[in-house]
């Protein structure tokens, strides 16, 4: 935290943190529909009869969805706020899952899963957001990465739910499998009503008062509230000595005009690198093939040699106990490590377990017997895979994409990342299997190895660090030029005080 908080420096705010944990939660039901559905199509195209391309379609017109899901949150969470948002994107959940459980036959079921994208857009650009307005410099990594850790508890929720549903009869047990997410969501709705509104959205309206009492609770000392309240207010374009309950009319209007302009149209060299970074780490976080392990896995490991249904889900759980317990430890490395030396790391683990599965299962392909290393090192190599993603690209994607667009174009900014996340997963997802008849599957590994090393240098050559640093600080972060700064020291810039901030 700055200089002059010290005393609070190691202090751990407990309202804040249960705050952004309620908001997390709408990532758990993203999760389940993203897990559930890797054992689920296995169920609904025996008993749907359907094609393998109707199945690519089924798992990836969720994120075509989420798509114009996220674009359309951005401009809701400005008019009627985070809080309202998340109660939202559960509704359309609880619909979703309503439709999908039903699932007389394909149309239905495709339905139901579009209307859960939309709610998935909703949930993935508004969930950081709102964790990363309310918490203070020194917890922010931490809370922020909480989504992450709630998609990955989703994820494993969902194969356990196929573990246990598919013992169930044929017609029966998928329905349950993507129905059961409907509860979650009542619950969501009902429980988002108790928390407060972000203090920096609330400034944005001019709610100076409400603002003001909501930074008091969320900081850990009075001097803290005040030093963010007057941070806030000066990248709000407001008088930072202005003390008013409520004003009539704000400077910068939270309600969207201009916000495109100065994002996309005449942005400031800062926002300009600022909206670089966030498309380029949302890019590649699913352009290295984590969806493709997610969501196929079980295709994945019947290429390697698992044969047994059963085995072939508890493989799967696996994939999602390793997810979960890395993106824990992230969670806890975020504020102490920090986001640009994680991600590097990452990234460099991803090459090598990617390479690692390319070879394995390009040499079970060509065998023609069944070598049990390779099968071993395959299921080592995809694990290994998914704890690399786990501690780095996969929680620090949204963490730092969440944090460093400016106040006014933050909403607007964040749902530009989610809808280039969208694409990319839905692309991995839909064409996944397709790719792999046409380059095989250890080809298509290799392929995103080469992605993952791609990533590597954009990641080193464009990420700042920014640890340690409030959310009115990033712009002047990110006004250096990358080519004259020291990566190696991870671009650490000295603070300014907050009359310094613009």
């Amino acid at each position: 935290m700055e200089e002059g908080f010290g005393e609070t420096k190691e202090k751990f705010n407990k309202y804040a943190c249960a705050c952004a944990i309620v908001a997390s939660m709408i990532s758990i039901i993203f999760g389940y529909d993203t897990g559930v559905m890797s054992g689920a199509m296995i169920f609904i195209k025996e008993d749907l009869k359907i094609t393998d391309v109707e199945v690519e379609i089924l798992a990836g017109i969720l994120n075509i969805c989420a798509l114009f899901g996220s674009l359309a949150a951005g401009r809701t969470s400005d008019y009627i706020g985070r809080r309202y948002t998340i109660a939202l994107s559960s509704v359309i959940f609880l619909l979703g899952a309503v439709l999908m459980g039903y699932g007389p036959n394909y149309p239905v079921l495709l339905t139901g899963r579009c209307i859960a994208g939309i709610g998935v857009g909703f949930a993935l650009m508004i969930a950081p957001v709102y964790s990363a307005e309310i918490s203070s410099p020194a917890s922010r990594g931490f809370l922020t990465s909480l989504p992450e850790l709630c998609i990955s508890l989703g994820i494993l929720t969902g194969y356990v739910s196929n573990y246990l549903f598919g013992k169930l009869s044929l017609e029966l047990g998928w329905r349950l499998m993507l129905g059961v997410a409907a509860i979650p969501s009542i619950a969501l709705a009902l429980g988002i009503l108790k928390m407060p509104e972000s203090p920096r959205w609330l400034v944005m309206q001019g709610r100076l008062g409400e603002a003001k009492d909501i930074l008091s609770h969320v900081s850990n000392s009075r001097e803290e509230a005040d030093f963010r309240f007057r941070d806030i207010k000066i990248a709000a374009g407001i008088d930072p000595d202005c003390n008013d309950v409520v004003l009539a009319k704000v400077p910068n209007n939270s309600r969207g005009q201009g916000v495109w302009r100065d994002l996309i149209l005449r942005p400031t060299p800062a926002v300009r690198w600022i909206l670089i970074a966030a498309v380029g780490i949302h890019f590649f976080e699913h352009a290295t093939g984590i969806e493709a392990v997610v969501l196929y896995s079980p295709r994945i490991f019947k290429k390697a040699g698992v044969v047994s249904k059963d085995k072939l889900l508890l493989a799967t759980v696996g994939v999602g106990l390793t997810k979960t317990l890395f993106i824990l430890t992230a969670t806890f490395l975020l504020d102490k490590v920090g986001r640009r030396r994680l991600l590097l790391t990452s990234v460099g683990g991803m090459i090598f377990a990617l390479s690692s599965l390319g070879i394995c299962l390009t040499v079970v392909e060509h065998s023609t017997e069944k070598l049990v290393w390779a099968l071993g090192l395959s299921i080592t190599s995809v694990y290994v895979f998914v704890a690399f993603f786990s501690i780095g690209l996969g929680p620090i994607t949204w963490v730092y994409s969440s944090e460093i667009f400016p106040l006014r174009l933050r909403a607007q900014g964040m749902s530009i990342g989610v809808a280039v996340n969208r694409i990319m997963n839905a692309t991995i997802s839909m064409t996944f299997i397709s790719i792999y008849e046409a380059i095989t599957i250890g080809g298509a590994f290799f392929m995103f190895s080469g992605i993952a090393v791609l990533a590597w240098l954009f990641f080193y050559f464009f990420l700042p660090e920014t640890k340690g640093r409030t959310l009115e600080e990033m712009e002047m972060v990110f006004s250096r030029d990358p080519k004259h700064e020291n990566h190696n020291q991870g671009l650490e810039i000295q603070p300014k005080s907050s009359n310094d901030v613009q």
